[in-house]
């Protein structure tokens, strides 16, 4: 169990803290092994040799290859240059994208900037669970479409979209399929090749590893996606991504990959535990309700609405637990969340949700004490509104 200060952490979503196992793994290459990869004398070939090793553990992941990843500094990194890159290399094929309206900023924001380039993009929309509709997607897809990006694992509400047979639908009219799948590399299996991803991408402070570590995976078997440089210098990884390697992050991601490989199902029996122990005691609250899908969804989230409060007045009232409502990339802007919006929620329920993400370090104990605070604010919030 980590230990913040008597802070109670339920807000995995944003970011983890980092596994003493990963966190031992990286030390070394902050001190001792700090050659730089790209060197040709031992030391630096040694550092490589590591470097790879954790390229292997990452792709293992993910069921992909070595020479399909990527290393980036975060998966909104990774997302840009998949979106940007394919909108260039495939613009012979069309100029249409279609995303889903539920999809992370990274996603949004960059298809946004595309739009000014020339490019259109369909917004898919959901269904009140925050699930898509197949026959929606089906016309949405046209010749011209080059990419369906569409998120594995909603960061606000953990709703599980279809992927495989929204990739094989993308297929069909010979249309790339990207996944964002940061909220759900290292919590459930990921096949690449069963899934029919052709451009995926995770984060490493989602899953234990520290920030500023990410990986793009670019397929290369069966159907081979060109990508342009991305950041023009070295020509390090395979060209598209010049710098000097962020070598303790890899390290660490690397070491996260396998870690994750280990635990994954008893982390997914204890996590869902603690999950539906803390969502069925919040739902007693006069008026509360899931926002989502309960079915499908990953087992660390809940959203929960709690109608007629201000979330925010809420999360800054809770001194000693760390709850949020919505990502953390957006939470500085005054707009209801967005995901929640699409899903058909008015401005005041949404303004009044609050997600909760738990972590493998979480406890029993917590949930009961996150369930007794947040209980007493938001009566106190109910009774004393005016």
């Amino acid at each position: 169990m980590v230990v913040m200060n008597n802070i109670i952490y339920f807000d995995n979503n944003a970011s983890t803290s980092i596994d003493k196992q990963v966190l031992d793994s990286m030390l070394p290459f902050l001190t001792e092994n700090f050659a730089n990869p790209s060197s040709n004398h031992h030391f630096g070939i040694k550092v490589n040799e590591a470097v790879e090793n954790a390229r292997i553990e990452v792709s293992d992941l993910i069921g992909a290859q070595q020479n399909e990843l990527i290393f980036t500094s975060s998966a909104t990194e990774a997302i840009n240059i998949a979106l940007k890159g394919v909108a260039e290399n495939y613009i012979s094929k069309g100029n249409h994208i279609v995303a889903v309206s539920t999809e992370h900023k990274a996603v949004l924001d960059t298809c946004k900037h595309l739009e000014t380039k020339g490019y259109e993009v369909t917004y898919l929309p959901v269904r009140k669970d925050g699930v898509i509709d197949i026959n929606e997607l089906k016309k949405c897809i046209r010749t011209d479409t080059i990419l369906v990006s569409v998120m594995y694992v909603n960061n606000e509400t953990g709703v599980i979209q279809p992927i495989k047979e929204i990739a094989s639908l993308a297929h069909k009219t010979d249309t790339l399929f990207m996944s964002d799948t940061t909220q759900a590399a290292g919590k459930i299996e990921i096949d690449v090749d069963a899934l029919g991803i052709d451009l995926l991408c995770l984060s490493g402070h989602k899953m234990y590893a520290p920030k500023g570590i990410g990986a793009l995976y670019v397929r290369q078997r069966n159907k081979h996606v060109k990508l342009p440089a991305f950041l023009h210098g070295g020509g390090h990884e395979q060209g598209i991504r010049s710098g000097t390697l962020n070598v303790p992050g890899i390290i660490a991601l690397g070491k996260a990959c396998k870690v994750a490989q280990e635990e994954l199902k008893q982390d997914a029996e204890r996590i869902s535990a603690l999950r539906n122990q803390l969502e069925h005691e919040l739902l007693k609250i006069s008026g509360s309700f899931v926002n989502g899908s309960r079915d499908k969804r990953i087992f660390n989230v809940t959203n929960m609405c709690f109608p007629n409060i201000d979330a925010n007045v809420m999360i800054g009232s809770l001194k000693h637990i760390a709850v949020s409502n919505g990502s953390a990339c957006t939470s500085s802007t005054l707009e209801p969340s967005h995901v929640l919006k699409a899903m058909g929620l008015s401005d005041s329920d949404a303004y009044a949700s609050v997600r909760f993400s738990l972590g493998k370090y979480n406890t029993r104990s917590e949930v009961l004490t996150v369930v007794q605070n947040v209980t007493e604010h938001i009566y106190n919030l109910q009774n004393h509104a005016y």
